[in-house]
């Protein structure tokens, strides 16, 4: 198997992890969570003694590098952006008009955009796209590095 395959691999593993993280917490079931974390190790475990090309060189540890540069540079951008959100979020207290007070009418409340549950949801989702992130990044550098070429000489 190779590297991106492998990193595939790890990428649908934590997103399996995050559903059973929500599936946990939404019925209450912390032992299932710990379980699948565990089976989700041995999974990684398995397929990473299955990598075959580990041969590294200046070439990939240069691909290798770029992607990781490339992924930090749009990832923390993107999860800057939502943290943002997610604090203003966060933040909000309704303002009541001053019509509320005298008249005791009900004032109109907007509507919380998203609950701290679901927003904890969507930043541990952005964690693990971060992983196929990183493989889109490693896919684009090895064809334009020509990794994937033969060197016969």
């Amino acid at each position: 198997m190779k590297k991106n395959i492998f990193y595939l691999i790890i990428g649908f593993v934590a997103l399996m992890l995050l559903a059973v993280f929500w599936y946990s917490v939404e019925n209450f079931t912390p032992l299932f969570s710990m379980i699948a974390f565990i089976a989700g190790v041995i999974v990684i475990y398995v397929a990473y003694r299955r990598v075959e090309d580990y041969i590294e060189d200046e070439r990939s540890a240069r691909i290798t590098e770029k992607a990781a540069l490339r992924t930090f540079q749009v990832f923390w951008v993107s999860f800057c952006a939502f943290s943002i959100l997610a604090v203003m979020n966060l933040l909000y207290m309704p303002r009541f008009p001053r019509e509320y007070w005298f008249s005791r009418s009900s004032a109109v409340v907007r509507p919380e955009i998203m609950s701290p549950r679901m927003i904890g949801y969507i930043q541990l989702g952005l964690l693990c796209m971060m992983i196929f992130l990183y493989v889109g990044f490693r896919f684009y550098y090895a064809k334009k590095y020509g990794e994937w070429e033969t060197d016969e000489e």
